[in-house]
């Protein structure tokens, strides 16, 4: 772990510990909570762990999700939807615009992020460039590990009927500092030069809801009906694959030795071939409930969090 993120992690009273292995393949519930709670994303880094959901609600884990520990009080009310972590940054976002990002105090203070747009989905690289979308179009950058942020969305009208603004769901950045972003009318976006100009990489039917790219080889992106695309150039092009569902798939991550996983609602798919093939791993719980943020556990397997509070852990 970054001495950085461990020390402020460290100020939740948190200490590093070895993960409990789950059996393959299995469900194994750590935390639970109320019927109104819910979880809505989950970033890991080496053993720091964090999840984020309603009512500013957000927990951490110092010890690859063996423990959890609540931040109190709550830095906001609102409704946080995505958190991202990379080499000491960490940053959540959510309604009304919401920024929050963790100084090196172990405290989460507010950003500008310029917008009261509704922020689905962050991404951070290692040098704290940022980038979060949200509603009605909106893209926002941040160079300074997101305490500022500066609108740099497409022009619309290049890719989208009569200029409509689609909501955007999903956002990544690599080390380099290439941007995807991803979400209504099946739209995934790059930029290379910090959103100065955009290339078109997928359109569709289906709204994409989350994207993964950690995995140049094996890259992927999740959504409505079953929507499942699959990359092997880093997501300069994509080709669907066949899921036998038609769930619609809310987040989807590659957890190592050939192994993704997708969640979505009332339904989990597994694949150990790198994407190539899916099967869906179902319970009781499963089959009749939801779940949406996903990162791998560092050993095979992968936290997903949903309603209900819940954070499950999937058996590598």
């Amino acid at each position: 772990m970054n001495r950085r993120l461990k020390a402020v992690l460290a100020a939740f009273g948190l200490a590093a510990a070895s993960a409990v292995a789950a059996p393959a393949g299995s469900l194994s519930a750590v935390v639970s909570g109320s019927a109104h709670q819910a979880f809505f994303g989950v970033a890991t880094r080496n053993d720091a762990a964090i999840a984020v959901g309603v009512g500013g609600t957000i927990l951490a884990s110092a010890d690859r999700g063996k423990s959890w520990k609540p931040v109190l009080p709550a830095p906001t009310k609102l409704a946080l939807f995505g958190i991202a972590i990379d080499q000491g940054h960490a940053i959540a976002v959510g309604q009304q615009g919401t920024v929050l990002r963790l100084d090196s105090n172990g405290q989460w203070t507010a950003g500008t992020s310029g917008t009261d747009a509704r922020l689905f989905s962050v991404a951070v690289n290692g040098s704290g460039r940022a980038i979060a979308v949200g509603s009605f179009g909106t893209v926002i950058l941040s160079n300074d590990g997101g305490a500022s942020w500066q609108p740099v969305a497409p022009d619309w009208s290049a890719y989208t009927a009569d200029g409509a603004q689609p909501h955007l769901y999903a956002a990544a950045i690599d080390e380099a500092g290439a941007i995807t972003i991803a979400g209504e009318f099946g739209l995934i976006l790059r930029s290379s030069d910090a959103g100065a100009s955009w290339q078109l990489a997928h359109k569709g039917e289906a709204s994409l809801f989350a994207i993964d790219l950690r995995d140049p080889q094996a890259s992927f992106a999740v959504g409505q009906t079953g929507t499942l695309l699959r990359s092997g150039d880093g997501g300069k092009t994509w080709t669907e694959v066949a899921t036998n569902t038609e769930a619609s798939l809310l987040g989807v991550r590659s957890v190592g030795g050939g192994r993704v996983v997708a969640t979505g609602i009332r339904e989990l798919l597994l694949s150990d071939d790198l994407g190539l093939s899916w099967h869906s791993l179902s319970n009781a719980d499963i089959a009749t409930s939801w779940y949406q943020g996903v990162d791998s556990d560092g050993e095979g397997g992968a936290w997903i969090v949903g309603h209900s509070g819940r954070i499950l852990k999937v058996g590598s």
